[in-house]
């Protein structure tokens, strides 16, 4: 087996790690030290401090450590945290054996060299939907493989509709939606809400409607990405989603939906249970393109990968456990707990056959993709930053669609 390449950290990975000192961690042990305990023992980081000792995702863990004849030490981090501390780790040769992060992080650790590839490893995705394995993808290489994936798409409140006249069968583009938000309107009620803050979620709601364009994010003011951000400043104008959209996280955005007077919500699987409990009926529908179809809307969701380490001989077992955590029975278990969208057709069939409530949001996930795909890699936090801020100035009335992307364009370059 060939040593991957890169245990030299980048500057910019050497930023990232300046601000890591600070963090705290949710851990099942005491010491975050990776290899402390011996080579039977294999060390997990997760983001998923919410999950406890006694969970089925811990005991998930346990189970296929026990399956690869190996102790498993598991340490819970804050997503926010993980990345720094993983930085860290590689910088101080104590990489955890198996490391579990947000999408569009695998890039940033990969470019620093932290991460192994699937070559390296022999880590079969062959089953994996390949759109969502392009999240982990760089320069050509494939750093792990998704153990889920969340997606946005469009709740609807069917008493609403019903009461507008809307069918929501009709609604399969952008000339259809903006006149079913019309109609509403007229009977009363209140159009759609979404989140457009000037952060990371902003450019995650945007998105969607911006690759739904046609629009590349290469190319912020093309033509195509400046009609998205048109659709959202004359949605705003007309008085078909409420100024509000300007500082409403996604949370906000549930709660304005909660209320029972929205047609429409732009929002992710993470909030089924909310949906449940909302008092109301409703439904669920994929995105619409401008000129019809899904749109593609952006992937959340964890990837599995395997950090470099010095010694190799350790990544035979490291794989045992990667495949044991992503197999077919633990793919359903566990996605089902993260109410993710499973990244292979097998176990996608088998929630939908459970559970028809999810085949939208198969659909949806079908046609999503990464934010950090087309090989954007590292650069995209800086595209997401201009984009959310053009955003913000349009909607806000400051700068037309157009001078705003414009401007986005300028600065991302």
């Amino acid at each position: 087996m060939n040593r991957p390449t890169g245990r030299r950290i980048t500057a910019a990975a050497l930023t990232v790690i300046a601000v890591a000192t600070g963090t705290t961690a949710c851990s099942s042990g005491g010491s975050t030290s990776a290899k402390d305990e011996g080579s039977s023992t294999y060390t997990i980081w997760d983001p998923y401090p919410q999950f406890a000792k006694d969970s089925a995702w811990a005991k998930l863990l346990d189970g296929c450590g026990t399956k690869a004849g190996v102790k498993v030490k598991r340490t819970a981090f804050d997503t926010s945290d993980l990345t720094n501390k993983a930085l860290l780790a590689a910088q101080q040769n104590n990489s955890p054996d198996v490391l579990i992060v947000d999408n569009p992080v695998v890039s940033t650790l990969a470019e620093a060299g932290v991460l192994t590839t699937t070559d390296d490893t022999k880590l079969d995705t062959s089953t994996v939907d390949p759109n969502l394995l392009a999240a982990g993808q760089s320069g050509g290489k494939t750093y792990g493989t998704p153990i889920g994936a969340n997606t946005l798409a469009l709740y609807y409140n069917k008493d609403v509709l019903k009461k507008a006249g809307v069918d929501v069968a009709s609604v399969k583009d952008w000339k259809s939606l903006t006149a079913a938000l019309a109609k509403v309107k007229k009977a009363g009620k209140k159009g759609i809400t979404f989140s457009a803050i000037g952060t990371e979620e902003g450019s995650f709601q945007f998105l969607p409607w911006f690759w739904g364009s046609g629009a590349k994010l290469t190319e912020l003011d093309s033509a195509q990405g400046v009609s998205a951000l048109k659709l959202w400043t004359d949605w705003l104008k007309k008085d078909y989603a409420p100024n509000s959209v300007i500082n409403n996280t996604q949370t906000t955005s549930w709660q304005e939906f909660a209320s029972g007077d929205y047609a429409f919500a732009e929002n992710g699987t993470w909030q089924l249970a909310n949906a449940e409990k909302a008092g109301f009926d409703y439904g669920v529908l994929p995105i619409p393109a401008a000129g019809g179809g899904n749109a593609a809307a952006p992937t959340g969701g964890e990837f599995v990968t395997m950090p470099v380490q010095g010694d190799t001989g350790r990544y035979a077992t490291t794989q045992k456990l990667v495949s044991c955590l992503t197999s077919t029975d633990n793919l359903y278990a566990t996605d089902t707990t993260l109410s993710y969208v499973a990244p292979t057709a097998a176990v996608q069939d088998k929630q939908v056959a459970s559970d028809a409530k999810l085949k939208p949001w198969v659909e949806a996930v079908k046609a999503a993709k990464g934010r950090t795909s087309d090989d954007l890699g590292t650069k995209y936090p800086k595209i997401s930053e201009q984009m959310w801020k053009a955003v913000q100035t349009a909607l806000s009335g400051a700068k037309s669609p157009k001078d705003a992307l414009a401007s986005a364009q300028a600065a991302a370059k």
